[in-house]
């Protein structure tokens, strides 16, 4: 039903986009495959230097092997599913889009919100992370440390990421390729080094005292590798990234899924070195408290010295994926702001066409959670730095793992819903690959409740849904527009591409009138095609 310009479609109300909306909001295309494959690469390359080692204090070596192979299947069937969507759907939107598309304005937008939640959560650890890196460096090498002011450096990185993504898409994607080789670099000249040192011992692996009962493979049983599967997800969380790059990538289509494919090939080769040649330098139970354990393999191998000059090439592991990272949840709140879940004008892009406004507002939601955790871990004053930093993973870990489950369930409501529809590429293991995914990542679900370690994220993400949902509800589903995302999903698929057809083409469908898109395709995001609304894309 239109009024005064405004139609209620499934529970939502849209409104037409005022003059220039989306020539304010612009992107550009600017990565091929080899951008891409640095951008999913970057984005996941921190887990290799810290975070993942958790794992192996609830589990040991041998449950952390356990939760790594079954995440390697799980994200196998994962992003062959995403793939297939993203192809079919070449929007910033990403999930959200895919699960709009599946579930409608209420399901987009929950899909969305994890991984908005995942992606500013994730942002947060690895600035974390790279801060204690950075710290230890300095103490080390120039003889100064704000371990005492920790935040200082949480603002210094911060400030200085948001000014590279904001630099430029072409900037940003040139960074991921320099940065994810220098750090695949770093983790194999680590590899030769522990090889060779004569410091790898394969009893190192297992030097965590069994419980009662147990064995030094699983000293603490089996039920732990359901609390180890969180933390093994760091050997990959962010590679789903991908398709918010669909419109900046020169062939989004083609792109995605081959970059995805190798990207997750290169995550499965530097996780297993890393898993076994770091754990087995230091030993198990060193590494599964330490806050830099690469570092602290470094030190080992070659003092303290030298390992400091090596730790500042290997925080370079850290800073690639806090450009990556950061470049996800950006695209994330562009696309959720542009269609008018979120704030519309977090999605601005100004003149060099990337969503500094988003970019802003993620980093500081983030920085505001590593102060307060900061000052609530320090009650128990022992550990204080562990406690904030495992806290904020644990939250990106949920975020994540909801949003994962939600996608493999829109893969599946889309192929049974629209077994006809165009799919440039298709999973190779199909629905079946999808529930595997979801299997998985259920188990994840399922370990996270069980483990009273992880309520403090849970209770967190609650409080945050429940404001965005009920603001949603009073406010925002009143107030959408007719972004690509929610073009594709109110046509069934027939507007596939709004950089060929025009961001306006349905409005002329749905509130009367002729569309004003004019001009021809770009490639940067700006209005074009006729606005006919004769959309050549599928039903998906």
């Amino acid at each position: 039903m239109a009024e005064n310009g405004n139609r209620s479609v499934s529970g939502v109300t849209y409104r037409k986009a005022e003059e220039g909306y989306f020539e304010k909001r612009t992107l550009k295309r600017s990565a091929g495959i080899w951008g891409l494959w640095g951008l999913a690469v970057a984005a996941v390359i921190s887990g290799d230097f810290s975070g993942w080692n958790f794992g192996i204090d609830f589990a040991g070596f041998g449950g952390m092997l356990i939760a790594f192979a079954l995440l390697v299947v799980m994200y196998y069937g994962m992003i062959f599913s995403i793939g297939e969507m993203a192809a079919a759907m070449p929007h910033t939107g990403g999930a959200y889009s895919f699960a709009r598309s599946a579930m409608g304005p209420w399901g987009g937008l929950v899909t969305g919100l994890a991984e908005t939640i995942e992606y500013v959560a994730t942002t947060a650890v690895i600035v974390f992370f790279s801060a204690q890196y950075a710290d230890g460096i300095t103490s080390e090498l120039l003889g100064f440390s704000l371990a005492d002011t920790m935040w200082v450096w949480w603002i210094i990185l911060y400030v200085v990421f948001i000014a590279l993504n904001s630099a430029g898409a072409v900037i940003s994607f040139r960074f991921a390729i320099v940065v994810s080789v220098i750090s695949i670099a770093i983790l194999l000249v680590f590899s030769a080094m522990a090889l060779f040192s004569g410091m790898f011992s394969w009893d190192s692996l297992f030097d965590i005292p069994p419980d009662e009962g147990q064995s030094a493979f699983l000293p603490h049983g089996v039920l732990p590798i359901l609390f180890a599967l969180p933390f093994a997800m760091w050997f990959f969380l962010g590679i789903e990234a991908l398709p918010l790059a669909a419109e900046e990538s020169h062939n989004p289509i083609r792109d995605i899924p081959k970059a995805g494919f190798w990207a997750r090939g290169t995550l499965i080769v530097t996780g297993l070195l890393v898993l076994f040649l770091n754990t087995g330098v230091i030993g198990a139970q060193a590494t599964a408290v330490s806050l830099e354990p690469l570092l602290d393999g470094f030190r080992a191998m070659v003092g303290d010295g030298a390992a400091a000059i090596l730790a500042l090439f290997a925080l370079i592991g850290l800073l690639a994926s806090l450009q990556g990272i950061m470049f996800a949840y950006g695209r994330n709140m562009y696309s959720l702001s542009r269609a008018g879940y979120y704030p519309k004008f977090f999605s601005l892009t100004g003149k060099r066409q990337t969503p500094w406004v988003a970019l802003t507002v993620g980093a500081v939601i983030g920085f505001i959670a590593l102060v307060i955790l900061d000052i609530l871990s320090r009650v128990d004053e022992e550990g204080a730095g562990a406690v904030a930093g495992a806290i904020v993973l644990n939250i990106a870990v949920w975020g994540a793992v909801v949003a994962y489950l939600l996608q493999m369930v829109s893969f599946i409501i889309l192929r049974r819903r629209f077994p006809n529809a165009k799919r440039p590429y298709v999973s190779p293991w199909g629905v079946p690959g999808a529930v595997i995914a979801i299997i998985i990542s259920g188990l994840i679900f399922i370990g996270f409740l069980l483990n009273e370690t992880f309520q403090p994220a849970i209770i967190a993400i609650a409080i945050v849904y429940a404001l965005i949902l009920v603001g949603f509800a009073v406010y925002g589903r009143t107030r959408l527009v007719l972004s690509p995302e929610e073009e594709y999903a109110l046509s069934g698929g027939l507007h596939g591409d709004p950089q060929e057809e025009g961001y306006d083409a349905m409005e002329t469908e749905m509130f009367g009138g002729p569309g004003t898109g004019t001009g021809s395709s770009t490639g940067t995001g700006s209005k074009s095609g006729t606005g006919t609304g004769t959309g050549s894309g599928s039903q998906a």
